[in-house]
């Protein structure tokens, strides 16, 4: 398959949906360019001397912030006709979110460094949680019910490897340049990706989202209580929401125990833990392909219950170890599980949600996770030092292991989906 056709989608595709395609995938390379800096965002922390509380704060505060905001920003969006312009620029403010930390940074004295970043990550959390939330729309608005899954292994695909070499790249710049010099150059060159997101992605047409008049007229009284008795009758997706919000809890609680582990505990130097997240991220698009395909021929539920399996696992062997090798490929075989989570999770998600009402339940979702995000993380790094960064890392483990069971528990006939003919599953 040549680049050209890769990028442009199926062939069955309208000459809209093959630019909404390639716009998509696009974007991706300049999404993931941007995520290679997420791993080092606690490490710079950690060197700077932060306590465990404070980089535990790096994953509570984007949750504190959508806890807070993702329901009012949901029924927002709920009035908007054009989600593509709230999508491209909250990417954007995002990104730049993280050249603005290596700005300041490089500028702030010593004592006022951590601090100073924390800050703005607190302030780069408002576009990231109207983000979370026009990312679905977007995407399943571009894919529609017959391409999720295609257009997720694509974009995902396409992310995974820029970021993994993108990665690769940073952590040997960072062995060969004084710290904190180092990380400073880094996140200020990767925020200009928010840029070019933003071009990318505003290219992207979709019809006008509707927006009923008697729905513009209500007040928020009363357009509240009808959103309360729509999701009360949703019974697949609060089942689906409250067995994911389990899994994630236990995710979010590991999050921030990783790097402090590679750096206190298995004592990694910058390019081993660059090899750990390449590891991890170079083999996702081996995985999405692999479970684009499983997909059609066993359901998504199979693919549900042995990707959370396997990344339930990971915090738990990794713990068993200090040998950065081992780390690294054992993240290499969790990537895969990783990939077909990705998937199934934002196809299982999207499958249960009312089309017409998809912001205001992709925000609900989105709340739930948040709550998980905001507490887990500083449960963990106290965990980490109450008990110690391996048994932290056990707990959290076994906490997704439990969502791992009780998506076993959940009614086949309701939740599994069998792919039909070239209808594709959509896949965070």
């Amino acid at each position: 398959m040549s680049l050209r056709r890769f990028l442009s989608g199926p062939p069955e595709l309208s000459p809209v949906q093959r630019r909404n395609f390639r716009n998509v995938e696009l974007d991706a390379i300049a999404v993931g360019l941007a995520n290679a800096a997420a791993p080092f965002l606690p490490v710079f922390l950690t060197r700077l001397g932060a306590s465990s509380f404070q980089v535990g704060l790096l994953s509570s505060l984007p949750a504190l912030t959508g806890l807070l905001l993702a329901l009012p920003m949901g029924q927002f969006l709920q009035r908007q006709r054009n989600i593509v312009r709230w999508f491209s620029l909250s990417r954007m403010g995002y990104i730049l979110g993280y050249g603005l930390i290596g700005l300041v940074s490089l500028v702030l004295p010593p004592s006022f460094q951590v601090g100073g970043i924390l800050f703005l990550w607190a302030l780069a959390t408002i576009p990231q949680t109207m983000l979370s939330i026009t990312f679905s729309v977007v995407m399943n608005a571009v894919a529609g019910p017959n391409y999720r899954f295609d257009l997720m292994t694509r974009r995902w695909s396409i992310l995974g490897v820029t970021t993994s070499v993108a990665v690769l790249l940073i952590g040997q710049l960072l062995d060969r340049i004084a710290f904190p010099l180092n990380y400073q150059l880094a996140f200020m060159g990767l925020g200009l990706a928010g840029i070019l997101s933003y071009y990318f992605s505003s290219q992207i047409v979709l019809p006008e989202m509707p927006v009923e008049e008697e729905h513009e007229s209500r007040g928020i009284r009363e357009r509240l209580a009808r959103y309360l008795h729509i999701l009360r009758n949703e019974h697949s997706f609060l089942s689906f929401v409250a067995r994911r919000f389990i899994f994630l809890t236990g995710s979010a609680l590991v999050t921030p125990l990783f790097p402090l582990y590679f750096v206190r505990v298995v004592h990694a130097s910058d390019g081993w833990i660059a090899t750990i997240n390449t590891a991890q991220t170079a083999i996702l698009m081996v995985g999405y392909f692999f479970w684009s395909a499983q997909s059609r021929r066993r359901g998504t539920r199979w693919i549900l219950l042995w990707t959370t399996f396997g990344v339930g696992i990971y915090p738990i062997l990794v713990a068993l170890t200090r040998r950065a090798e081992l780390i690294a490929v054992l993240a290499g075989i969790t990537g895969i599980f990783q990939a077909g989570l990705n998937l199934v999770f934002f196809d299982e998600l999207m499958k249960r949600v009312p089309v017409e009402y998809s912001a205001s339940f992709v925000a609900l979702a989105q709340e739930l996770q948040y709550i998980s995000s905001m507490v887990a993380p500083v449960l963990g790094t106290s965990l980490a030092d109450w008990l110690g960064l391996p048994v932290a890392l056990w707990i959290g483990g076994g906490v997704q292991l439990l969502g791992f069971l009780l998506f076993a528990t959940m009614d086949r006939s309701k939740n599994s989906v069998v792919m039909e003919g070239a209808e594709l599953a959509d896949s965070q």
